[in-house]
């Protein structure tokens, strides 16, 4: 991917469609960050993208990672562009300036992620976990920890990893094993064994700041009695912890990352945040994961659009259908003139722009529940990030993937071939609907645990939230009504029946997904530039060929609704009928 491609149309979706410098001026950390200074930071960003990081994504995947005697080399070029990366500021964007960081708004640095994925996916998963680390431990760690810690965390000069995973325990984290044992130093000894970890040895930075979950010898049984621990690869006076790779994964894509087995054996480390409370701590850095997965969905579709729509412009093949009245065609034409091909691109245009909207502004709000002065607009915001965020990691990653599918398609035969790139971006893109808690997951989040805890009482109020300065449109808001009323009802079904919203969650955060598309799409079109064809015929695409699945998906949840007061009734007339 070429980020200076996109640079013109994420400029206009910050400034003329989210007017996100007006946004983050009206806080007090952002009060100095004006447009011509983000649009000098974003130029600067994607120059270092395309010249330092995108050169390395085909050498990155076919040379791959070497795994020797517990030492892991990275591909060729890796560690000299990661070096200018950190030391050139980049990893510090967001963080806060008293951590040493840039203090610049969040959504400045989503865009940049957003690019590094889709230039370079396997690079980008070392630096991927930094901001969520920094988070985690600024709002958790002891003061001892942060200061040794949080400076070279925040510039990127030590690298972080999240070791949740066991071989036992995947998604069930109640089940994790892992042990810490309390010294008398205050330090904890750490052992156990934890599986599928991004970058748990490397050669790219001297240092890897571990986040282990593990149990104290006092811990409740079950997730409730989880601790986090703070395990470097190398102790504060220089010497080796006892940390060990035992070996990396041969995986179906990323092979520019190693995917790590990592033991424990007595390894020193320090408790991060309350003991038992490890969950607590380790979701603040989860969350941002999230929304950076969303991300990396988007930059990957964006890297398989560039491909296939220039593909499409230069490859020829017979002749285009026309319509009534246009000069016929002297020979073959170019493949982007025939409509299934004009379908499959704009579609995924579709989704790129109207998911860059979303993604942008919850990066804003991210912001504004940070540091607004109004505590309503503040709860507000963090109501958007804690239902929109599951959603943008789980549709913007489903869409990656199948979207990615259907650019290779453009090319034929000629996509599944390595010549072109396009099959490298399938085969990377299809982890991010697995990792950060697989898309499953994602949904029953977002339903059962936020929508269905209050009684969609948070997701009634966001959806009405969504017809606030824009045109009235009495079909965008019958959808929405009819997602509110379908919510309400799911509500009062999952008393008598608890089984039932699992079995619909994912169709409910696909619906979720749409009616936010359409949002965009219409914040999109309410801006005065948006004219012509660059914004129109994306438009066009997700109204034709996207939103029509919003209907399929209400009509699946409505019949299990049935289907489970169908239930109910059965087991409940024998009982009335004897009363």
């Amino acid at each position: 991917m070429q980020a200076h491609q996109t640079l013109a149309d994420i400029q206009h979706l910050l400034n003329e469609v989210l007017a996100a410098p007006a946004q983050w001026q009206a806080l007090a950390p952002f009060t100095d960050t004006d447009g011509d200074l983000a649009a000098q930071v974003l130029d600067e960003a994607a120059k270092f993208v395309d010249s330092a990081v995108a050169p390395l994504q085909r050498s990155g995947d076919e040379e791959g990672c070497r795994f020797e005697a517990g030492t892991v080399t990275t591909p060729a070029g890796f560690r000299a562009a990661y070096q200018d990366f950190w030391q050139a500021g980049w990893p510090s964007l967001a963080c806060a300036p008293e951590d040493g960081g840039q203090g610049l708004p969040a959504v400045l640095e989503c865009v940049l992620y957003e690019w590094l994925a889709g230039a370079n996916h396997g690079w980008t998963m070392a630096p991927g976990l930094l901001h969520g680390a920094y988070e985690c431990l600024r709002h958790h760690g002891s003061e001892a920890l942060k200061a040794q810690y949080l400076p070279r965390i925040a510039s990127g000069e030590w690298l972080a990893t999240m070791c949740l995973t066991e071989a036992h325990a995947g998604s069930d984290l109640g089940l994790v094993r892992t042990r810490g044992v309390p010294q008398a130093d205050g330090s904890v000894r750490v052992n156990g064994s934890k599986i599928f970890i991004s970058g748990g040895e490397h050669d790219l930075t001297d240092n890897i700041v571990h986040l282990v979950l593990a149990r104290l010898p006092d811990a409740p049984a079950g997730p409730k009695g989880l601790s986090l621990f703070l395990v470097p690869k190398l102790l504060p006076g220089g010497e080796r912890n006892a940390v060990v790779c035992e070996r990396i994964e041969e995986k179906m894509g990323l092979h520019g990352s190693p995917t790590c087995v990592m033991r424990f054996d007595d390894a020193t480390g320090w408790l991060v945040g309350q003991p038992h409370q490890g969950l607590a701590a380790m979701f603040v850095m989860m969350n941002a994961a999230r929304l950076h997965v969303g991300l990396q969905g988007l930059g990957l579709l964006e890297a398989a659009w560039q491909k296939a729509s220039a593909y499409a412009q230069e490859r020829r093949q017979m002749r285009a259908p026309k319509a009534p009245g246009s000069a016929a065609s002297t020979g073959p034409d170019p493949i982007a003139r025939h409509p299934a091909m004009r379908r499959i691109l704009t579609t995924q245009r579709a989704w790129i722009d109207g998911g860059r909207v979303l993604a942008y502004h919850t990066a804003l709000q991210l912001d504004l529940a940070h540091h607004h002065a109004d505590a309503t607009e503040r709860a507000a915001a963090q109501r958007w990030c804690a239902l929109v965020t599951p959603v943008l990691k789980a549709a913007l990653t489903d869409q990656a993937f199948h979207g990615a599918s259907a650019c290779l398609q453009v090319f034929g035969g000629h996509g599944y071939v390595r010549e072109w790139g396009i099959e490298q971006v399938v085969r990377d893109a299809r982890v991010a609907m697995i990792y950060e808690g697989t898309n499953e997951i994602q949904a029953i989040d977002l339903l059962v645990r936020k929508v269905l805890a209050d009684g969609g009482q948070g997701l009634c109020a966001l959806l009405a939230s969504l017809r606030h300065g824009l045109p009235q449109d009495d079909a965008a808001n019958a959808r929405r009504n009819a997602l509110a009323d379908t919510t309400r009802a799911l509500a009062a079904a999952a008393a008598t029946e608890p089984e039932l919203p699992y079995w619909v969650a994912d169709d409910y955060l696909r619906a979720v997904a749409l009616v936010l598309l359409e949002w965009a799409w219409a914040r999109i079109a309410a801006a005065p530039a948006s004219q012509g064809p660059r914004w129109a015929e994306p438009a066009e695409a997700f109204a034709t060929w996207v939103l029509p699945e919003f209907d399929m998906r209400l009509a699946i949840i409505r019949q299990r609704l049935s289907t489970a007061a169908a239930d109910v009734h059965r087991r409940t007339a024998p009982a009335m009928a004897a009363a």
